[in-house]
């Protein structure tokens, strides 16, 4: 999720000041977080409790709250809720460009595609709504979300077993095989097996055409793993089988997520996911309009394109507690107040996700004078998993501070308070947040302090 808030807190406002990670003294750091830090909790009665706004049935009858405002927060929710990705045509918005770059690849050219982008940037969905697009045309589409100890054999097993034995070559439609329902898997080894065999039995489809999908290919860490599937993708290309393969996952660039292999690019497409423009934010927020009666002014919708930078996750997640926020005033107008209330709510939650004593570090006098260091470090880990050298902290910051200064301030984050880990990497120290929230923290707060001033 770090690098979402990037490109925003290095400066891409038009009037925006110099980074303020130009020293380590004198960091901005926003005053909302020193009141969610250092505030006690006020007393609360049993009366004041929050209650439940709807019937686990979905009815908003007899629950304390006025109907209509009820079903306001229920559509809201169902609309822009950014806790799971869009699976739904009629919920997909700010994508048509990319989901028919997608169709076109499969339908047209026939070749296998690879989603890449940053975390947060629509990729689930788009595999989901695809998903449901690629059905309605009659496709066999297979869904598969992989795991870091996902295994070759396993996962293509598992879409071997819903594929009916109707479509294979050598069946007739009267056969025992379709009368038994028996499915490919049947024709698999009973052990283990690699590509050859998974090409050999997916080059005998006929009747149709099959989509695999394999979600969160990033989280592969076998590396012979991510070598069969690129021998899987040659042999079903060079035997024009029906079969083809749609991989999504976080990287920068195609190689990134597959691997150099050059012997399969003529066989892919890499559909890069760009971030929204403020256009397509816009038809996002229209979906909660329409459905809870709802309007966003324009200069929240800025605002919140601002602070999402791009980002579906986080212009429904904003959306979301901004549209709440309006409903709890009982006004159908979202303004900007609503907006800032929503980037708070949204740092709160993720405060609340670190551990006590993260929190606490970070609410000290001594990080208020390294916050420039703390969010330039942020900035800095957006690359190659979170870890980063204390050269790459200095190019973010660029006021002149020398590396090595930058590298002693580091080492005692990762000693003395724990906040960074550290690991010897060929001689050279790389350092990354030991809790990836922090970063996260980090950067939405700084983008919250530039648009204070």
């Amino acid at each position: 999720m770090a690098t979402i808030f990037k490109r925003w807190t290095r400066g891409a406002m038009p009037d925006a000041e110099p980074r303020a990670a130009e020293t380590f003294a004198g960091g901005q750091r926003p005053a909302f977080l020193d009141t969610l830090w250092l505030d006690e909790a006020a007393p609360v009665r049993e009366s004041d409790l929050p209650r439940f706004t709807a019937m686990a049935s979905d009815d908003v009858e007899g629950v304390g709250e006025e109907p209509a405002l009820a079903r306001a927060r229920m559509a809201l929710r169902d609309t822009l809720g950014a806790s799971q990705p869009v699976t739904t045509r009629d919920r997909f918005s700010g994508r048509h460009d990319a989901l028919a770059q997608l169709i076109a690849a499969v339908e047209q050219q026939r070749v296998h595609v690879v989603v890449y982008g940053e975390r947060g940037i629509g990729k689930t969905s788009l595999a989901h709504v695809f998903a449901d697009t690629a059905r309605e045309a009659r496709y066999i589409v297979l869904y598969g979300s992989c795991g870091t100890d996902g295994r070759f054999d396993e996962i293509f097993r598992a879409f071997a077993t819903k594929i009916p034995m109707l479509y294979h070559r050598s069946v007739l439609p009267t056969t025992v095989a379709v009368e038994q329902a028996l499915s490919f898997d049947s024709l698999l080894p009973a052990g283990s097996f690699g590509p050859r065999e998974v090409s050999d039995l997916f080059a005998d489809v006929v009747g149709t055409r099959v989509i695999l999908i394999l979600d969160e290919y990033d989280r592969i860490a076998d590396p012979h793993f991510r070598r069969d599937v690129a021998e899987l993708i040659k042999n079903l290309s060079d035997r024009a089988a029906r079969v083809q393969l749609v991989i999504t996952g976080v990287a920068s660039n195609l190689d990134e997520l597959i691997g150099f292999a050059p012997s399969i690019r003529r066989n892919i497409v890499g559909l890069p996911m760009r971030p929204l423009s403020s256009a397509e934010v816009s038809e996002i927020l229209q979906l909660g309009e329409q459905a809870a009666g709802l309007r966003f002014t324009e200069a929240a919708i800025a605002m919140i394109a601002t602070m999402a930078n791009g980002s579906p996750y986080l212009v429904r997640l904003l959306g979301h507690h901004a549209g709440m926020a309006a409903l709890d005033q009982i006004r159908t107008q979202v303004e900007p107040v609503h907006a800032r209330l929503a980037v708070e709510r949204v740092l709160t939650d993720w405060n609340a996700t670190l551990p006590r004593r993260v929190q606490a570090l970070l609410a000290r006098d001594e990080s208020r004078a390294q916050w420039p260091l703390l969010v330039a470090a942020a900035e800095a880990g957006t690359y190659s998993d979170g870890w980063f050298f204390a050269a790459d902290v200095a190019a973010e910051m660029s006021g002149g501070v020398g590396t090595t200064a930058i590298e002693n301030e580091l080492r005692k984050l990762a000693t003395a308070h724990e906040l960074l880990e550290c690991d010897d990497n060929g001689g050279e120290l790389r350092f990354r947040y030991r809790f990836p929230g922090v970063a996260s923290l980090l950067l939405m707060s700084a983008s919250m302090a530039k648009l204070d001033r």
